[in-house]
């Protein structure tokens, strides 16, 4: 059984606070772990960019950092160690930055390209030997967005979310700073 853990839940819903309480305890049973935070998000904008810094402030001095705006599933197998822990924060700013990326450096990709970065990550999840936090929002609750590109970005992150929950051991939803966790059920 997979020893990874999907943390949803809407914005500010106390997401990344969670993971980070998780990866304290993991630090707290051993000092040979170790955690690393594979950071999605980029600062295509000034509110971002203080978004980011308050992130790496809170964050616990002890974890490592690396980013990872696009190639996840590379960086994650780049670390893959069983006493190594990786949060990865979070799959919704990565699809963003795949799907509609704000940064000239981060070119937009095809439904292709998309696919096998997506195929790439799953995976590194199923292969990996870190046991692995992954954040994401879940956006799907509301009304269906007016325009096409949005509509499809909520389609891709809702199927993002389903398939890595497939690779995952528990699914935890944030509501309020409250996490309410159950174990995943594998369907054979």
């Amino acid at each position: 059984m997979s020893h990874h853990h999907l943390i949803i839940g809407g914005q500010r819903s106390g997401k990344s606070r969670h993971a980070e309480r998780l990866a304290m305890r993991w630090l707290a049973q051993s000092p040979d772990h170790a955690v690393t935070v594979l950071a999605t998000a980029t600062a295509s904008d000034e509110e971002m960019r203080q978004r980011i810094e308050r992130h790496r402030a809170e964050r616990p001095t002890m974890f490592q950092t690396l980013e990872a705006p696009v190639h996840l599933g590379q960086a994650l197998r780049g670390l893959a160690d069983a006493r190594r822990l990786v949060i990865v924060d979070c799959l919704t700013l990565w699809l963003a930055n795949v799907l509609m990326p704000l940064l000239p450096q981060i070119p937009a990709v095809s439904a292709s390209p998309w696919a096998d970065l997506k195929a790439d990550l799953l995976f590194a999840l199923r292969s990996t030997a870190s046991p692995v936090l992954l954040v994401s929002n879940e956006i799907g609750c509301g009304v269906i967005p007016m325009g096409a590109d949005v509509r499809h970005f909520v389609d891709e992150l809702g199927r993002l979310n389903q398939d890595v929950a497939q690779s995952c051991a528990q699914i935890t939803l944030m509501a309020a700073g409250q996490a309410f966790t159950r174990d995943v059920e594998v369907w054979t």
